[in-house]
């Protein structure tokens, strides 16, 4: 299984990345996960995605299409993988298909989830983080035992600027802009699949699962 997750930021793909990679027995490949590493590290590719990500722009096409080549032509992937976080427009997806074609294979499916606007702010500008263990907090969904200080360390929480209000509609717009187009070019080659990201995240897996299914049975 070759599977791509859409959608904005907040819509839970990296939960769900993580669930069903587990299930479908396939690596998830997260650029995210990529950055936030270099990020951590302080390396030269960190510090120029950092200055992106805090303002809440998307890392250039160059450096982000790399990175993915040649994860995607490690051995772990050959029998698929779950991809989250790329493609994030279209000139992407083609670069992808490109890169698929060279790899002699393709995509199976590509499953968009979907969220409101406003819930999207409600999740995203509620997290709050320790600047110590990294624990991540909800102020409404996970809140700590005593208000602004973490339950392991005790230390003052903070939030993180992609994690701003301002920043996180920033985020919609370039979504809206450069990401959305995705869903009419993943229509057009018949490889959508769109379920609600709205709800507990076993009964989103559920309709995760159900959509891939689907998709393999119409595929078959």
């Amino acid at each position: 299984m070759r599977a791509v997750l859409v959608g904005p930021p907040g819509a839970g793909k990296g939960t769900q990345a993580q669930i069903l990679a587990e299930e479908l027995s396939i690596p998830k490949v997260s650029t995210g996960d990529i950055f936030r590493a270099n990020v951590s590290g302080g390396t030269e590719l960190g510090k120029k995605a950092k200055e992106f990500m805090d303002r809440g722009d998307l890392v250039p096409d160059e450096v982000t299409n790399a990175m993915v080549k040649d994860r995607l032509a490690q051995s772990d992937a050959v029998e698929g993988f779950l991809l989250d976080g790329f493609p994030r427009n279209v000139p992407q997806a083609e670069t992808l298909r490109t890169i698929l074609a060279d790899l002699d294979t393709s995509l199976d499916v590509v499953l968009e989830l979907k969220v409101d606007e406003e819930e999207v702010v409600r999740r995203l500008s509620g997290r709050r983080s320790c600047p110590e263990c990294g624990r991540v907090y909800h102020v409404e969904y996970d809140a700590p035992k005593e208000p602004g200080k973490c339950d392991n360390e005790g230390a003052e929480l903070y939030q993180r600027e992609d994690d701003r209000e301002e920043t996180i509609r920033h985020r919609l717009e370039v979504y809206r802009e450069q990401t959305a187009p995705l869903v009419e070019f993943y229509t057009g080659e018949g490889l959508l699949a769109t379920i609600s990201a709205t709800g507990p995240v076993a009964e989103v897996t559920a309709r995760a699962k159900a959509a891939i299914d689907e998709k393999k049975r119409s595929a078959a």
